[in-house]
């Protein structure tokens, strides 16, 4: 018995498995969550991998499984955990209350965003590697326009006003 499937007499197998390319293709280009995006990406690789197996291309399935799903993945992961993080300075003497914290958190959430807080560092200057600042209030300075905006049009911002939060567009030093 050969390793291969041919094509007439397993078509009842193949057909199910081609099928699931262009489906798992429209489910990732339309996510807006990057994590799902990632997860549908290695799905797409693990399919191709397996179809590429089944039609006696085993060269051709394993460079997909290295290249195309091991390794494209695990670099769109690294990028991710690094590009999706909100850095934020504070002031030293006055550091975010817990409840200021868990209100900001609840509002980066719908963007997939992760809080990170770093103390000023006197060397780098009051901003630092940050891309704003949380100052008492609570009151939060932002240097990046674009993300002032999409901060702005989720409901995150408008309970962050009833708190009597401030969102500012601001150039760190």
């Amino acid at each position: 018995m050969s390793g291969t499937v041919s094509l007439a007499g397993e078509l009842d197998l193949l057909l199910p498995i081609t099928a699931l390319l262009p489906l798992t293709a429209v489910l990732l280009v339309s996510q807006s969550n990057p994590y799902q995006t990632l997860v549908l990406r290695g799905i797409l690789g693990s399919v191709s991998t397996l179809l590429y197996a089944l039609l006696g291309a085993p060269d051709v399935a394993i460079t997909e499984a290295l290249v195309g799903t091991l390794l494209s993945t695990t670099l769109y992961a690294v990028a991710l955990r690094s590009s999706m993080t909100l850095r934020l300075t504070f002031p030293e003497a006055e550091p975010p209350s817990e409840a200021c914290l868990e209100r900001l958190r609840d509002w980066l959430e719908p963007l997939s965003l992760r809080l990170r807080l770093l103390p000023p560092d006197p060397e780098v200057g009051a901003a630092g590697p940050c891309h704003g600042r949380l100052g008492p209030g609570p009151r939060l300075e932002l240097a990046n326009p674009r993300l002032v905006e999409r901060l702005q049009v989720l409901e995150g911002f408008r309970r962050w006003q009833q708190d009597g939060g401030v969102l500012l567009l601001r150039e760190l030093p």
